[in-house]
């Protein structure tokens, strides 16, 4: 796809779309940037965009936006439910994401990752050994940089690993990744895509335009991705924590274990993986089936698994208080993801949960925190409802309070030794923060002001 002398209008200004406006420019478009909000309340500077030559348009969004577009470039905040989007396609103007504009930049083998939960450290897992290895590697998409940035810079021989989410699968053309993973499939976003199938649909679109050439790693353990293998023209290779495979990768024993046309590797075992959590042995085996397709050797992937502690706000050390450790787990996001870290834990939980509340069903997470929590404190706007769920199944303390100062002050007042502080919201952030990173990195100020008094 050639973007020389195309009039483009990108529509978002976030840090996806800010990026992808100058890229755009920079490579010979005539670029117009719109957002809904006015100069006064963007987070971002757009001073660069002008000086190069990028239009604005900001405030109001009318179907005039349009006029002699030749492409419509979404960023991921924006749905294609948008009625300017709507309007572009009546008009047969391409509407396309902006990991599609990145796609059609990049010169070099793309592996990307999507899924419910897990993306992000299994995107970082596969980056950190690509680099173990002495591949250049650029690491976006969902996580950093916008992807369209990452990919220009990336040499031949070099690679890209991308964290994709279903907001950017949704506005797709022509993308295929050479190795695509999907780890699995819980509802949720499904007031951007309105019904599970949806969701799932755009999910499937990682692998849609993939060929024989090119891998799928599928999660044999979620029923529901399995069966994904039957829609692929690309050679589909397993990954599972619970069952030995006759090809794919696996748990043997304690030992992740690779059987693949002819080839048996063991690369490490699970005791010596520095992660925890079985979540975290999932994003391990999915991470070296897409090294291992790509060619990395076992000695690189363990090298990693053996060093590497996690990402940020992903059930994150803090600090101890009085004995007590403090993790942050911003990043569940969903009840699903607080579930994997509730059973990374052997109990003894003072859960700090709650935010914007995405109306999804809440019984196996309250059933699992009956089971593994001496407290549940909740706020946010969900609070009303998850203390309803909470009390539906029997978790034996149950508190309300009204902002986050307040949570972990109580946490301090409840938690003893050998308990710990779980923040694992299960809810987006919105309520009360700009992201779950806002909301994270406040969480860890509470908890050090608590350590360092």
């Amino acid at each position: 796809m050639n973007f020389v002398g195309k009039r483009i209008v990108v529509l978002g200004a976030g840090v996806s779309g800010i990026a992808v406006a100058l890229i755009l420019q920079q490579e010979g478009a005539q670029v117009t940037l719109s957002d809904t909000r006015p100069r006064d309340q963007l987070k971002q500077n757009v001073a660069s965009l002008e000086k190069a030559g990028v239009l604005l348009r900001l405030g109001d969004q009318s179907p005039a936006l349009l006029s002699a577009a030749d492409y419509l470039v979404l960023s991921p905040g924006v749905s294609i439910y948008n009625p300017l989007v709507e309007e572009a396609k009546t008009r047969e103007i391409v509407v396309m994401s902006e990991i599609e504009v990145a796609y059609h930049l990049c010169r070099v083998p793309m592996v990307a990752i999507t899924g419910t939960n897990g993306k992000t450290t299994t995107t970082t897992l596969v980056g950190e050994m690509f680099r173990k290895a002495g591949i250049q590697t650029a690491v976006g998409g969902n996580i950093g940089d916008a992807l369209s940035k990452e990919v220009r810079d990336v040499q031949p021989g070099g690679a890209v690993v991308a964290e994709i989410s279903s907001f950017q699968l949704e506005g797709t053309i022509d993308f295929r990744p050479h190795i695509a993973a999907i780890l699995n499939i819980t509802p949720d976003h499904i007031d951007r895509h309105r019904t599970l199938e949806n969701y799932r649909a755009a999910k499937e679109r990682i692998f849609a335009r993939q060929t024989a050439q090119d891998y799928l790693i599928l999660n044999y353990d979620d029923p529901a991705v399995r069966a994904m293998a039957e829609k692929a023209a690309a050679q589909v290779f397993f990954f599972s924590r619970r069952q030995s495979l006759p090809a794919g990768i696996f748990v043997d024993g304690d030992i992740l274990r690779i059987r693949w046309k002819e080839q048996d590797v063991s690369i490490c075992s699970v005791a010596d993986m520095k992660l925890f959590g079985s979540h975290n042995v999932e994003n391990a085996l999915a991470a070296c089936a897409a090294s291992y397709l790509y060619g990395i050797g076992a000695p690189d992937m363990a090298a990693v698994l053996k060093t590497f502690a996690g990402v940020e706000h992903r059930i994150e050390p803090v600090a101890a208080v009085d004995g007590v450790m403090y993790y942050n787990d911003s990043k569940a996001t969903n009840p699903e993801s607080s579930i994997k870290a509730l059973e990374a834990f052997s109990g003894h939980i003072i859960l700090i949960a709650g935010g914007r509340d995405k109306n999804t069903d809440l019984t196996e997470f309250m059933k699992l925190a009956a089971e593994k929590t001496d407290a549940l404190i909740l706020l946010g706007e969900a609070s009303v409802r998850f203390a309803k769920a909470a009390a539906e199944q029997n978790v034996r303390e149950i508190h309300q309070v009204a902002d986050f100062s307040v949570a972990v002050q109580l946490a301090r007042k409840l938690a003893k030794p050998p308990q710990v502080v779980l923040l694992s919201p299960a809810c987006s952030s919105y309520d009360m923060f700009n992201n779950y990173e806002e909301r994270g990195k406040h969480f860890k100020e509470l908890v050090h002001s608590l350590a360092y008094k």
